[in-house]
Parts: C-alpha cells; sequence; structure tokens
C-alpha cells in the first residue's frame, strides 16, 4: 500500500497519539534542525534494515521537503507494518505551520550546502581570475563542473569526502 499525505497538523495530532515520526535525512541535517519528537533512521539504514519500524501503530516519514520522502515511497513503505504517511512539505512544512523545532546554529551547515558553497566559490574565483590575471585560471572552473558532474553521474563526489574531514565537521561528527 502506497504511502498516505498528511498535514503537518494532522501529523502531529498522530504523534500526539502514538505515531512515531522518522527523520531520514542525513545525520549532519537532523542534527542542524529537527522535529523534537522524530526519531532520526537515516533512509540508507532504512534501505538496509528491512522492518526497522516493526510495533509502531503508525509511522510517519520526513525529510526537509517531502521530496526525498516522495522518491523513496516504496522502500519506506516497505519498512512499517502499520499505516505509515509522508509528511507533505517535510520539515519546511512543518516549520511553516508555525509547529516547534529543535535547531542548533552550532552544528556546522549540511554536508550538501557545504559543497554547494565550495563549488560555487571555486568558480566564481576561477571566472574572475580568469577575466583579470590569465585565461588560465578558466580551467579551475571547468574543472570544478567537471567534478560536478561526475558527482551527479556517479555519485561519487570528492569534494564532499574532502569536506567531511574539515575539523568543524569532525567536531560535529564526533559529538
Amino acid at each position: 500500500m502506497p504511502l498516505k499525505s498528511i498535514s503537518p497538523q494532522a501529523a502531529r495530532e498522530l504523534v500526539d497519539r502514538g505515531a512515531v515520526l522518522v527523520d531520514i535525512r542525513a545525520a549532519d541535517e537532523h542534527a542542524r534542525e529537527r522535529i523534537a519528537q522524530a526519531r532520526h533512521v537515516p533512509m540508507e539504514r532504512l534501505r538496509s534494515g528491512g522492518r526497522a519500524l516493526d510495533g509502531a501503530s503508525a509511522v510517519i516519514f520526513h525529510c526537509r521537503s517531502g521530496n526525498r520522502t516522495r522518491m523513496n515511497a516504496q522502500a519506506l513503505d516497505a519498512c512499517a507494518a502499520c499505516d505509515a504517511y509522508v509528511l507533505e512539505g517535510g520539515l519546511d512544512a512543518w516549520k511553516k505551520a508555525g509547529l516547534p523545532v529543535v535547531a542548533d546554529a552550532s552544528q556546522p551547515l549540511e554536508l550538501q550546502r557545504q559543497v554547494q558553497i565550495t563549488a560555487g566559490s571555486l568558480i566564481v574565483l576561477g571566472a574572475v581570475l580568469g577575466a583579470t590575471v590569465s585565461p588560465w585560471f578558466h580551467a579551475l572552473s571547468g574543472f570544478v563542473g567537471t567534478g560536478l558532474v561526475f558527482a551527479g553521474a556517479s555519485g561519487f563526489c570528492g569534494l564532499a569526502r574532502v569536506l567531511t574531514r574539515m575539523p568543524w565537521n569532525r567536531r560535529a561528527l564526533a559529538g
């Protein structure tokens, strides 16, 4: 049976009656901002764990916007032996509805955002230096762009691997 969609207000009522709210986002995303009642079970663990949520009366899955949850609906439905829902609009809709979240600004930005900021900055730097200093700096923009295409096609992002080793991310992972 496919996941049913549920509004943030209806989800809150269901959680108050004992439903399990499951945050499927990565650990870095969950650490920075989350719904207090949500159990953090990343999508990767749900995929490998089979029916990891047995015993729940109802399960509501969420991510940041709802897109990841909908894309993984079939796998998520297989994890629940009860009524299963997707939170419409995810965490963003929960916040927009005025429902409480726990935010920890001391946590680093999500890794995906760090990659976007770093790659974008390197591309702009290469373009500016290529226009003002030497055309050879355009190679930097090309290299980073090629890396992004490779990451999208293969699922492997070398820049993300490098960023996870940065001191601010190592402290966050250790904590």
